[in-house]
């Protein structure tokens, strides 16, 4: 029923009477304003009340329980008297509006500013989906137990001391109307630690200190005490709340909330999908082994092997050089001029042994078994190698011997035909 000033971006704005201020929030999604707020901050040099005013005056009106939170918080709020105060508007919320009451008639200044990237909603969108994804992990660690059950005792004391106590309460009934009762005192301590957070941090710090060290070390101990979850039913139980803890922080972390409530679709259907998801790649290597190429096995010879491969080779090898000479398309002629013995090339042609007897004999005398030319070819590359390098060596020169052996034995005489 009062005119209000309407706030914009970047205004700012001087009075020295009371008024009352509304910003009126876009219904435009932009999604670069995803992690965006605007801060209001009001300064002045004599303390000025400064009151929110909330929208719905009647909380029976109120759709869902958290309004109704709300709004009970609102009417039990006590005004905000000091000199400077601000606050933070999320981008695609409510419309907020306040009234500013000062003492004297002292001017005062409201301004506002837009923040693009707020570090506080990062973080904890950031820590939601950290949480959600380890959400398993988290709840069989002995560290993340205690660590819950600290912060658990200090954000929330009359929970945690109504959990300590379960025990004691018969019935279940009982119970679950003083856990209601509980969360909803600890959820307005919460909000009301939010909005003074400041004041008690400058104004009685070490009050704060002691109530965090306190409660705290007291948590620890009760936790140690009692032990970490054992049985798969609390351990799940466990995780789930570590999951609806997540969502909190996903939907509180982002302005906009139709992609909160995307990024929680996607991360509900990317954990209930993770065991089709790993049936289809263990079905898709299966696969990929399956059409993969064989690898080629390589076997090595032994020496009667490589003896008898030689031998089997230089036959075929020279029955396609009879072959080829053979050929009518065989320029004979130019051949036989080139040559120092054509007829021992037309006996290799017609049929003939490619080397002599007495060739064969001078061979055995020379690369035979008994042979002192083979004893130096074998055994003085052997000796001198381990002279030189004994560790590293010595089985090199050994293949290098007889491989030189066999080149020497097998094919030699197959080219003094040429």
């Amino acid at each position: 029923g009062r005119n209000c000033s309407f706030l914009q971006e970047m205004d700012v704005i001087q009075k020295r009477d009371e008024n009352c201020y509304c910003y009126v929030q876009n219904r435009t999604i932009h999604f670069q304003y995803i992690w965006s707020t605007l801060q209001v901050k009001v300064n002045s040099r004599e303390i000025f009340r400064f009151e929110p005013i909330s929208e719905k005056s009647n909380c029976r009106n109120s759709e869902t329980v958290f309004e109704f939170a709300a709004c009970a918080v609102q009417i039990f709020r006590k005004p905000e008297t000091s000199t400077e105060t601000s606050i933070s508007i999320k981008q695609y919320g409510e419309d907020i509006c306040f009234r500013i009451e000062p003492f004297k008639t002292e001017p005062y200044a409201v301004s506002v500013k837009r923040e693009m990237l707020d570090g506080k909603l990062l973080v904890l969108f950031v820590a939601g989906i950290f949480l959600f994804h380890f959400a398993n992990s988290l709840s069989r660690s002995t560290k993340f137990f205690y660590l819950s059950g600290i912060i658990l005792g200090v954000l929330a004391l009359l929970v945690f001391v109504l959990l300590t106590l379960k025990r004691f309460i018969p019935r279940h009934s009982t119970f679950w109307i003083l856990m209601s009762g509980c969360w909803m005192s600890s959820l307005y301590f919460i909000y009301c630690f939010k909005e003074n957070v400041q004041w008690l941090w400058y104004e009685h710090r070490r009050y704060l200190f002691g109530y965090f060290l306190a409660v705290g070390i007291t948590s620890f101990a009760i936790c140690y005490q009692h032990g970490p979850l054992t049985t798969e039913l609390s351990i799940t139980l466990f995780t789930w709340i570590i999951k609806l803890t997540a969502f909190i922080l996903i939907y509180c972390g982002v302005t906009i909330p139709e992609v909160a409530y995307a990024v929680i679709a996607v991360s509900l259907c990317s954990n209930s999908l993770c065991y089709p998801l790993g049936a289809a790649c263990h079905f898709g290597r299966k696969m990929k082994n399956h059409f993969r190429p064989k690898k080629l096995v390589l076997k090595f010879l032994t020496e009667e092997e490589y003896q008898e491969q030689g031998e089997t080779e230089t036959i075929r090898a020279l029955e396609e050089l009879r072959s080829f000479c053979r050929n009518p398309d065989f320029p004979s002629w130019v051949a036989v001029s080139k040559l120092q013995s054509p007829h021992r090339f037309a006996g290799f042609v017609l049929g003939s042994p490619h080397i002599s007897p007495a060739e064969t004999q001078a061979h055995d005398k020379e690369y035979g078994i008994s042979s002192f030319f083979l004893e130096e070819q074998l055994f003085e590359p052997r000796a001198e190698s381990e002279q030189d390098d004994p560790a590293h060596s010595i089985h090199e020169g050994d293949e290098e011997d007889e491989d030189e052996m066999h080149r020497q034995i097998t094919f030699p005489c197959a080219t003094e035909l040429l």
